[in-house]
């Protein structure tokens, strides 16, 4: 047994042992290890969806941590009274854990740091959620990157650390501190009856991340070109979910991508452009963090978009009832699955921004109740993206038609007969599923009217170019 001090690794957004370079370092020192997650002010404000996938996250994380004779400390509170109580309780010497880098997690983690460190205990952060810390990326002058694709050519060519593999050993303390009990916490209350249709199609933990890239690099990475943009298909990798939660990590999806590219895949580089896109989110999201806040370009701040949550065309929207079918299909499978197919993100943002003159807030925030796969960087970023108003964006006269959209990535229409059951004779359990998700409040069954177009495609662009005329966009 070890006669160290212990060391607390403090678990947030990074649900692994392999490739977990504070875990390592801790396991490395020889000292036992006590591994805490913390149930503070910013996990309680997580969306419905984001909250429940991350308590089944961290209930199979104990479950890890069991197989490796230790165990995941639950605790309730604030971070850094939390944190002061478990070392005076277990005498440790160090905290380490894992950057985020969102303006409120950095905000604690400096206070935490700092306060840590004068009280004499070593507290450290690591890296592990990025492959490229957001600092360490500059342009010619010294700047930061405000467009995609020099960023992607400013890194493409950098070294990658290589995964870290799961520690030999993960030393457990000699007596463990008291944890509560997840149960208690109830992460999935505020889904209400959705919680069980949410739970058919997540692939939580570990191992289900690292088997979901071994079978993409395997079945799709070869023809992810052609195939990622179909919604109807399974052409992504669908790895968003645990990404977001840290149960695989962005070194590990790279260098799998790297090796398919050196094996003759060549569809793999735009792969490995897509882990770099979020890269891009977070560097943008570090350098200028209003991006989550308010409009990143100014100009943007004079327009009079529409914020009534309550509007008759926005419930509509929220409901996936507009009339559109591209649209209502991906606002179908967001409730029914909890994730949503690219190519329907930007369709559904496109939208409500333009389509239907909404402030993307008012869509951020929705899918940040929505989305299993929720990420502050990525969400913000694609969302400002869609509506005009953010950084590399998609110019105003820019107004993605849903319906020749479809026409494009789905003729055969098999992603409405997917989500869409009105009108279907014998619609499948994809599009039933959505009533049962849904709340009861909404008041709609599959035997309704399927509704005919709020705004149609056609003219909603003409209004959305309309409105933006004379606002030197």
């Amino acid at each position: 047994m070890s006669t160290q001090k212990p060391i607390i690794v403090w678990f947030r957004r990074d649900l692994r042992v392999s490739d977990h370079p504070a875990l390592s370092a801790a396991c490395a020192s020889g000292a036992p290890v006590i591994a805490v997650f913390i149930k503070d002010d910013l996990v309680d404000t997580l969306g419905a969806a984001p909250k429940w996938r991350l308590g089944e996250a961290l209930k199979l994380f104990a479950e890890t941590f069991t197989a490796h004779g230790s165990c995941l400390i639950l605790r309730t509170g604030n971070a850094l009274e939390v944190l002061q109580q478990m070392i005076e309780e277990t005498d440790a010497q160090s905290v380490y854990w894992t950057r985020l880098y969102d303006p409120k997690c950095v905000a604690r983690d400096t206070e935490i740091k700092s306060s840590l460190r004068e009280s004499g205990i070593d507290a450290r952060s690591f890296g592990g959620h990025l492959m490229f810390e957001p600092w360490t990326v500059e342009n010619k002058t010294g700047g930061m990157y405000k467009v995609y694709t020099p960023f992607w050519k400013s890194v493409k060519d950098r070294g990658v650390d290589a995964p870290l593999s799961v520690p030999k050993q993960i030393t457990a303390p000699a007596v463990s501190p008291a944890s509560d009990d997840l149960n208690d916490w109830q992460m999935g209350a505020a889904l209400r009856r959705g919680e069980p249709i949410l739970a058919r199609h997540a692939q939580v933990g570990e191992a289900a991340a690292q088997d979901r890239l071994a079978d993409f690099i395997d079945e799709n990475v070869a023809e992810y070109i052609k195939m990622r943009d179909v919604p109807s298909a399974r052409g992504t990798s669908g790895l968003s979910e645990n990404l977001a939660l840290g149960e695989i990590s962005p070194h590990q999806c790279w260098h799998a991508g790297m090796r398919a590219l050196h094996e003759g895949k060549d569809d793999a580089e735009v792969f490995l452009k897509e882990l770099v896109w979020r890269e891009f989110a977070y560097h943008l999201m570090h350098h200028t963090p209003h991006i989550l806040e308010s409009n990143w370009k100014p100009d943007w701040d004079k327009f009079k978009w529409n914020e009534d949550v309550s509007h008759p065309e926005v419930q509509a929207w929220m409901q996936g009832r507009t009339g559109i079918e591209f649209v209502d299909s991906a606002m179908r499978e967001m409730y029914v699955t909890g994730k949503m197919h690219n190519r329907g993100r930007m369709i559904v943002a496109c939208y409500l921004t333009k389509h239907l003159l909404t402030h993307w807030k008012v869509g951020m925030a929705w899918f940040e109740d929505c989305l299993t796969d929720w990420d502050p960087a990525s969400n913000a970023m694609g969302w400002q993206w869609a509506a005009g108003s953010g950084p590399d964006a998609s110019p105003y006269f820019r107004v993605f038609n849903p319906v020749s959209q479809l026409d494009k990535f789905d003729a055969g229409r098999g992603y409405p007969r997917a989500w869409i059951a009105e009108g279907q004779s014998n619609p499948p359990d994809t599009a039933l599923s959505y009533f049962d998700a849904i709340p009861q409040s909404w008041n709609l069954k599959a035997t309704n009217i399927y509704p005919q177009p709020i705004v149609e495609a056609a003219a909603g662009r003409l209004r959305a170019l309309d409105a933006y005329q004379g606002r030197g966009f």
